[in-house]
């Protein structure tokens, strides 16, 4: 990383709070240790969350991930709930940081909605459990689960989602300046594939045959 002469940095938890200053009570005191019963309501909502994990090195990997609401989550009681994993590209990044490190940091998101909830816990990986019938999506069973047993949940502001205009689809331009994912997959991925057999392979259609077969 490099770090220009001319930049200030701030090196220790105290210049931080002397910069940024110390939550309000209720703010510092929100997190709880396990769910409420709008926690599983939110949960149910939820078709999406970003899952954050750290290598035992302390590299990072945050990763999306994405079911119909009321299928994403599977909540097995108060202090322990479920992902399913789906077929995906299998990397495995975030799922290899867990068998290493098992601490993880969920962002469950509702379209429309400026608040999130936020989970973190310890996780592990299960291919095999009785809830796994609850977990079925267009008739498949997932391959895999990450069980994460809860240390604390709590409602995070709306401040990042009014700022970004995210859920407002006037600022939607999807196909503005970025180019379409085949294009940005023929300049920057080495797959052997033409642009054309790219633009087949992201087609919508094409793309969604697999996503639980």
């Amino acid at each position: 990383m490099t770090t220009a002469p001319a930049w200030t940095e701030i090196t220790t938890v105290d210049e931080l709070v002397g910069l940024l200053g110390e939550p309000i009570q209720r703010v510092r005191d929100k997190n709880r240790p396990a769910l409420l019963p709008v926690d599983r309501d939110w949960l149910a909502a939820s078709p999406f969350c970003v899952m954050a994990t750290s290598s035992v090195d302390g590299r990072c990997d945050a990763s999306p991930k994405g079911d119909p609401a009321g299928q994403l989550v599977h909540v097995i009681d108060d202090t322990t709930i479920a992902i399913a994993e789906r077929p995906g590209n299998k990397r495995a990044d975030g799922y290899k940081n867990i068998i290493e490190n098992p601490y993880v940091g969920l962002n469950f998101l509702i379209p429309g909605r400026g608040d999130t909830l936020r989970v973190n816990g310890r996780a592990r990986l299960v291919v095999d459990a009785p809830f796994f019938d609850e977990m079925v999506v267009k008739g498949h069973q997932p391959i895999l689960a990450v069980v994460v047993e809860i240390e604390e949940v709590f409602f995070h502001c709306a401040k990042a989602f009014l700022r970004s205009g995210l859920w407002k689809p006037e600022t939607w331009d999807p196909d503005g300046v970025v180019p379409r994912r085949a294009v940005i997959a023929h300049e920057s991925e080495p797959t052997g594939l033409t642009l054309e057999q790219l633009d087949e392979y992201y087609e919508p259609e094409n793309y969604a045959k697999g996503m639980y077969a």
